[in-house]
């Protein structure tokens, strides 16, 4: 999943951080040298100084990195923001250093077709974070360059588990090829729904245990390929009200979510995905909120509530721009705030053009207190870690 991208100074300097990636070297583990041949003082004594290093390596990972960001560097690194095409891209990478860029319908096909991803990248300090719709069927941004692939409802119909792996690998190296790094896809939605609705064909199954198989065989290609899968919408579109981009919408209650729709995440959650929040009013829940903005849901990802593992990964938002879920009550830099204080991190949206305003106002809010120093630095830390720039 990890981005590996060669950059400017703070990359280098993230990279020799004091004890950072030691614990995953690739020689041989010290402990059980020792036990080979020293006696069991010395077996006892190397072993407690590894343990000593391994804490102060998980206390200090990434500082250095940390040190070396102003607050607004370390706040633009936790947004991911569509783009129109690759001088826009340029333009906001070199003026704030965002995090990342999102490459949508309506960005110029001349930033994929004549590779000019890599060029956007290499203006960014850190390792830049490179976006993606790319499901199949309706949902696809390169099949015009590479060939279309079927939906996933299509998909888990007529091909097998297998051969579902095979296409998201060879769509992978497609997508890795581009310089894109992060693709929002498998859609991990229950569904039923006709093909045509908001979720509908974009659904493996209405069947989770199909839904986990296939959707498990698609992002493992998408991983050994080098690109982060993003599983959505978390915790569940499939038997939802309506389509948020029109309007707020509501899923059944959770305990219902439960014995359906989440279950596909109890398998599929792991540190090498990212998960997708959607604009979901939960009842049971959130309280009225969209899942996206919802310090409840982030909680019931983050604690394992919902039945799998606790997750420490990349939690992004929805669309915060253009979906009227949200749109019809916050505006952008309200949308960004209640997403980050609810623990997100990777507020996603369409347009450049506020960016500087996001951060102006986030700045503030931090000032205030609404948002904590210490909740960004380790937002920080989880998204570079992502991308490759921590391996601690």
């Amino acid at each position: 999943m990890r981005i590996r991208h060669t950059v400017a100074a703070v990359l280098a300097v993230a990279l020799t951080t004091a004890g950072c990636g030691s614990s995953d070297s690739g020689g041989d583990d010290p402990v059980e040298t020792a036990s080979d041949t020293a006696p069991a003082s010395s077996t006892t004594a190397t072993a407690t100084t590894t343990e000593a290093t391994a804490a102060a390596t998980s206390a200090t990972c990434g500082d250095d990195l940390l040190a070396r960001l102003t607050l607004r560097q370390k706040l633009a690194q936790l947004l991911n923001v569509g783009v129109t095409g690759a001088a826009d891209a340029q333009a906001v990478v070199e003026s704030e250093q965002i995090g990342g860029i999102f490459i949508g319908s309506w960005t110029d096909a001349s930033m994929l077709t004549d590779r000019l991803v890599p060029q956007v990248a290499a203006r960014s300090a850190l390792p830049l974070m490179v976006t993606i719709d790319e499901e199949g069927g309706r949902v696809s941004r390169v099949g015009d360059l590479f060939g279309p692939d079927p939906s996933a409802r299509v998909t888990a119909q007529t091909m097998t588990v297998d051969e579902t792996y095979r296409m998201a690998f060879e769509r992978g190296q497609e997508l890795k090829s581009l310089g894109i790094t992060v693709d929002f896809a498998p859609d991990v939605d229950v569904s039923s729904q006709p093909d045509d609705s908001v979720i509908g064909d974009r659904s493996f199954s209405d069947d989770p245990e199909v839904v986990t198989q296939y959707a498990g065989a698609y992002a493992r290609g998408l991983i050994d390929a080098g690109i982060m899968p993003v599983l959505k919408h978390f915790p569940g579109h499939g038997s939802a009200s309506g389509d948020s981009h029109t309007g707020a919408v509501t899923t059944p209650p959770i305990e219902q979510l439960q014995q359906s729709d989440l279950v596909p995440y109890r398998s599929l959650v792991s540190p090498e995905v990212g998960v997708m929040l959607g604009h979901l009013d939960v009842p049971g829940l959130t309280g009225g909120l969209p899942a996206s903005i919802s310090p409840a849901a982030v909680d019931l990802l983050r604690s394992g509530a919902y039945g799998g593992p606790a997750f420490g990964g990349v939690i992004f938002t929805d669309d915060l721009s253009g979906m009227r879920a949200i749109t019809d009550t916050y505006g952008i830099t309200e949308a960004v705030e209640a997403a980050m204080v609810a623990g997100v991190n990777q507020a996603l949206w369409l347009t450049t053009d506020e960016v500087p305003a996001v951060l102006d106002h986030l700045e503030q809010v931090v000032a205030e207190g609404t948002l904590s120093p210490e909740w960004v630095d380790e937002s920080v830390r989880t998204v570079t870690r992502a991308k490759g720039a921590l391996d601690c």
